[in-house]
């Protein structure tokens, strides 16, 4: 039994919800988020709450029971709060700057790297070596940091990278003479 997909997720006041069939509309101060739910699951709309309780008891649909609770949850979360992701930039002459809305990345190689932004996420460089990705959608935000964030990998001799702010590097020994 998934424990997390037995709550009902409860929408706040000045959130409208909109369950249709299987798609659910999401409607905030922030803006407008939609979901398809998947065959497994069925989704109840009442009270004020969405619930969503399995259509079976096949292995698949107890997987997927807590999953689509999470997904309406994030839903809630990103039209009331937004979701947001830091980056730190480490090391020498690694920088990040704005041109439009685009974002020019120095990462020590031979060229620069020009990120261009999805839409519905954006970007803030408070200074050369931070990032700030924020948006509604949760899986944009943090499609876009690992995309920024794989340009160049933390390396765990120097620290020498982008990574993410909470993130922790394990850091190796180097050579000894």
């Amino acid at each position: 039994m998934s424990r997390i997909g037995k709550k009902a997720v409860q929408i706040p006041s000045g959130v409208e919800a909109n369950l249709n069939d299987r798609i659910l509309t999401i409607k905030g101060p922030k803006g407008s988020l939609d979901m398809t739910f998947v065959n497994e699951v069925d989704a109840k709309l009442e009270d004020g709450a969405v619930t969503v309780t399995p259509r079976g008891d096949g292995k698949r649909a107890r997987s997927m029971w807590g999953m689509q609770r999470t997904l309406v949850n994030n839903l809630v979360l990103g039209v009331t709060e937004g979701f947001t992701k830091t980056l730190e930039l480490n090391g020498v002459g690694y920088r990040a700057q704005m041109h439009g809305k685009n974002i020019n990345l120095q990462l020590g190689f031979s060229h620069d790297i020009l990120y261009e932004v999805a839409a519905g996420v954006e970007i803030k460089c408070p200074n050369q070596t931070t990032i700030i990705i924020s948006g509604i959608d949760k899986q944009k935000v943090g499609q876009v940091a690992a995309e920024i964030r794989s340009y160049r990998k933390p390396e765990p001799y120097k620290g020498k990278g982008v990574k993410y702010s909470d993130e922790y590097v394990f850091r190796k020994e180097g050579k000894k003479k």
